[in-house]
């Protein structure tokens, strides 16, 4: 029995160890997240205080491509560190109850606030520029919206396109990761 035991406990071990944390709202959790008062001012100002970059993340619970993200892209070294260099991350649940206040002033509980800008797919990563309007909501301010699941080489140019202001350069996203293919490529 105490083989039998053992076995399973062996079995089973690298699973808890490799899961990704859940917390009690059923969203995976990163030591990259930041728990604020979700008022999008705020966060920007916290952000822009850091050098970084306001990146909200719109998850839900069960969600099998935030799961993908999570176990298979966030962790990922390049992607990670990327991130945590360059990134202010706010987590918000599409269908949450928890208060956030816009760019514009309007406070609506979290699954309101997807509601009116139009989230509809989770993960959604909104990216906001270094100023906002305070008239203007958030979809409206966002430079960039990633709706669902990329793989690595994608979230990672996308998050560098971001930093790198590309959609203030008229090389739109797409471009920009074609050419980072082809320099990845030629590296090898």
């Amino acid at each position: 029995m105490k083989r039998i035991l053992m076995i399973l406990a062996l079995v089973f071990t690298p699973v808890t160890v490799w899961a990704v944390e859940l917390g009690d709202d059923g969203l995976h959790k990163t030591a990259w997240m930041r728990d604020t008062f979700k008022d999008m001012a705020e966060d920007l100002a916290e952000a822009n205080a850091e050098g970084k970059r306001l990146m909200v993340l719109v998850e839900q619970r069960g969600c099998i491509y935030c799961t993908k993200m999570h176990n298979e892209v966030f962790p990922d070294p390049d992607v990670e560190a990327y991130i945590e260099d360059n990134y202010f991350v706010v987590q918000m649940n599409l269908f949450g109850d928890v208060e956030m206040t816009d760019f514009d002033g309007e406070s609506l509980p979290e699954k309101d606030m997807a509601m009116k800008w139009g989230v509809m797919f989770t993960p959604t990563i909104l990216f906001f520029p270094e100023e906002v309007g305070e008239n203007t909501p958030a979809n409206e301010a966002a430079v960039a919206v990633m709706p669902g699941a990329f793989q690595k080489g994608t979230t990672l140019d996308l998050l560098s396109w971001v930093v790198e202001k590309g959609y203030t350069t008229g090389e739109n996203f797409q471009k920009y990761h074609a050419r980072k293919i082809n320099e990845r490529r030629q590296l090898r």
